[in-house]
């Protein structure tokens, strides 16, 4: 991609964007410690813990000499195969230290990372590795014949074994590569309104600025192992977990299992001391009755993300397992956590946490003013403006490919975020709610419109309206209304088995009905709220 500016008369006042769509803005106040970038961030690790384990998968467990090694292979073998500078990389594969290294080696050689979810349907990953463009995918045997990329290395998950194997052992020298930490970086697809997915593009400054900033915030304890059993392709998983780890020179694990008690076993058996975790998993923790106290006992820190958590299942986790779980508030965009709870401070059960060091919230109204402590509005983030992370931080450089997306999201100096909040007396988030109509299935996001375009691709179905239907153990759970085309009558099976097919399961919803008209407003839009009273709700 080129960084020449486009004209952009409508918006003087914004930053121009370039020919991605992507904001040209002067860098920010540099990271007040290093490692500056992602190319270096097993450095403090290889200098001072050579041998300490970095990286733990089952009975895979690498030393943080033997990553980097790994890693400069791998990146040595990219680059033999013709991945340079502002290259997309894109990779689905479960949690194996291969998605590691690829990640890592694509970091130092200045390309850009793509992160595919394995659960996606197929049609849903071939079309975002065709939006990003990208040159070369990792992914298993199965999943790179569904992609069906002409350039794709393997890796078995069971063996390790492919061509990405293969690639490592050639021993390919790393080329020298000056990284420019605020070029694009990764892309991470956030469902978006439209019913196609948006690539929020980062840059490596604005993905490592978590990990740092938790040195003082959450300063590591000796013999610390952070696991992280949800999706490595997710980005923000990625920089909660191993990421964070090596930033603080600690062990990652990589966790295969999330039923209850698979997972309760793989954190005791790995030591795991620190770990992220969906309300659903914290749910299915607390409800089953094969997981024991005992078997979290090593468990000290747990934070719970990706969706409110209800009080009452914070305090189910603690009087079972005897740790109070912190939670916390983030988004694709910022790409991390950007507030989070403090251990001891319980005054305000329903908060999300306070913002992080390098990062002011506001609460504006529809004009951009900011409104009082109490008073709700739409939720935005900004830079520290005092102390040592004063214009630090910075959001993403926009959406790949959606100028006006982009605007959006960024103007006025803000990131917004689209969802309803406001501070209490004490300066902690409180979320409300969602000005779009984002479902939150279990930590996973489904949009409305992306269902509701399958659906009307289906013969039998004139219009669709999707919404979320609250549900104690997954947050939300997804369901539909259509009205049938003239003369036919849809099966609720048929419509289940057609979704699937273009929509990862978690996405395809659990319930249909067949109505002749949808509740509409004086505009004609389809109110989801009096869709409830149809399941009862």
């Amino acid at each position: 991609m080129t960084d020449e500016p486009c004209p952009d008369d409508d918006h003087h006042d914004e930053p121009p964007l370039d020919d991605r769509g992507l904001q040209v803005r002067p860098d920010p106040a540099p990271l007040p410690e290093g490692p500056h970038t992602l190319a270096d961030v097993l450095v403090d690790g290889v200098r001072g813990h050579p041998d300490r384990e970095a990286l733990v998968h089952g009975a895979d467990r690498l030393t943080y000499r033997e990553l980097d090694e790994r890693v400069t292979a791998a990146a040595g073998g990219l680059a033999r195969l013709g991945i340079r500078t502002g290259d997309r990389v894109a990779a689905s594969l479960p949690n194996r230290a291969a998605l590691i290294e690829a990640f890592l080696a694509t970091q130092r050689l200045g390309a850009i990372w793509v992160g595919i979810n394995a659960n996606l349907a197929p049609s849903e990953a071939r079309w975002m590795i065709e939006d990003a463009g990208a040159s070369l995918a990792v992914a298993t045997p199965d999943r790179a014949r569904d992609l069906g990329h002409n350039h794709a290395l393997t890796v078995d998950p069971v063996s390790g074994e492919g061509s990405w194997a293969d690639l490592l052992a050639a021993g390919h020298p790393q080329p020298t590569v000056d990284v420019d930490p605020h070029a694009p970086a990764a892309i991470a697809y956030t469902s978006g309104t439209t019913g196609r997915p948006k690539g929020a593009v980062h840059s490596q400054h604005n993905v490592i600025w978590s990990g740092i900033s938790s040195r003082t915030s959450y300063p590591a304890v000796p013999g610390e192992r952070h696991g992280t059993a949800l999706s490595c392709t997710i980005l923000n998983l990625l920089l909660l977990g191993p990421v964070w780890s090596f930033v603080r020179a600690t062990t990652s694990v990589l966790i295969d299992r999330t039923d209850p008690v698979g997972l309760a076993e793989a954190i005791r058996t790995d030591g795991v001391s620190r770990i992220t975790l969906v309300p659903t998993l914290v749910h299915d923790l607390v409800e089953h009755p094969d997981v024991h106290r005992e078997d979290l006992s090593g468990l000290t820190h747990m934070i719970i993300g990706a969706a409110h958590t209800p009080p009452e299942l914070r305090q189910r986790w603690y009087d079972k397992f005897g740790t109070w779980p912190l939670v916390g508030y983030g988004l694709t965009e910022a790409p991390s956590g950007m507030v989070r709870d403090r251990a001891g401070h319980r005054a305000n059960s329903t908060a999300a946490g306070f913002p992080l060091d390098p990062v002011e919230v506001l609460v504006v109204d529809r004009t951009g003013v900011d409104l009082p402590d109490g008073e709700v509005g739409e939720v935005c983030f900004r830079a520290r403006s005092e102390g040592r992370w004063a214009g630090v931080w910075t959001p993403m450089l926009g959406y790949w490919n959606r100028p006006e997306a982009t605007r959006e999201a960024l103007r006025g100096g803000l990131l917004h975020t689209g969802d309803l909040g406001h501070l209490d007396a004490d300066g902690q988030l409180v979320v409300r709610g969602r000005q779009n109509q984002l479902i939150l299935r279990g930590g996973a996001n489904v949009y409305p419109a992306e269902v509701e375009r399958v659906l009307l691709t289906h013969p039998d179905v004139a219009e669709s309206a999707v919404i979320g239907l609250p549900d104690e153990r997954l947050g939300e759970r997804v369901v539909a209304v259509v009205i049938p085309v003239a003369g036919c009558s849809p099966d609720p099976a048929d419509l289940s088995v057609h979704c699937a097919v273009d929509l990862a399961h978690y996405k395809v919803p659990e319930k249909f009905l067949v109505v002749d008209e949808l509740p509409r407003n004086a505009m004609g839009k389809v109110v989801p709220r009096d869709l409830l009273p149809l399941f009862g709700g």
